[in-house]
C-alpha cells in the first residue's frame, strides 16, 4: 500500500537568476581587487639577439642619448645622418639601448625613425640604478 502518490516525472526548469547574480558579483569583486598597469611604464616586446639569425655577425648597438644624438662605434650622430650610415653600409637590424636619462620621447623617436626603413630595430634593456624589477 502506497500512502504518497509518486510525482509525475517531467523536467525541473533551471533558475539562471541566481547563476547571474552570482556571475556578477564575481564580476564586481574581480574588478575591484585586480590592480591596474601602472601608466609610467611603457610595456614592449623584447626580442633582442647579441648575433644575427642570418649571418651569425654580432648585431650593432646604438645608445640613443638624453640630447638626441645616436652614439654608434664611439661617434654621436644626429639620428637620420645615422640611419643613411647604416644603409649604406647594409644593416638591416640593430639593437637600440638608451643612457639613463634618455627620456621617453627621444626613444620613440629613435624606434619610429628606425622601423620606417628597413632598419629592424630592437630594444635591449640596460639597468638602472634605483629601478624597479
Amino acid at each position: 500500500m502506497q500512502l504518497v502518490e509518486p510525482r509525475p516525472s517531467r523536467p525541473l526548469p533551471i533558475r539562471i537568476t541566481p547563476l547571474i547574480d552570482v556571475v556578477f558579483i564575481l564580476l564586481v569583486f574581480f574588478m575591484l581587487t585586480s590592480r591596474l598597469l601602472p601608466v609610467d611604464h611603457l610595456e614592449l616586446a623584447n626580442q633582442t639577439r647579441d648575433t644575427s639569425p642570418t649571418t651569425g655577425e654580432p648585431i650593432p648597438e646604438v645608445k640613443v642619448l638624453a640630447n638626441g644624438l645616436v652614439e654608434w662605434e664611439g661617434d654621436r650622430h644626429p639620428l637620420p645622418e645615422l640611419t643613411a650610415r647604416l644603409q649604406s653600409r647594409g644593416i638591416h637590424e640593430i639593437n637600440v639601448s638608451t643612457s639613463a636619462d634618455t627620456p621617453l620621447s627621444e626613444f620613440t623617436r629613435a624606434l619610429s625613425t628606425f622601423n620606417g626603413t628597413d632598419i629592424t630595430a630592437h630594444w635591449k634593456r640596460t639597468g638602472r640604478s634605483g629601478s624597479q624589477p
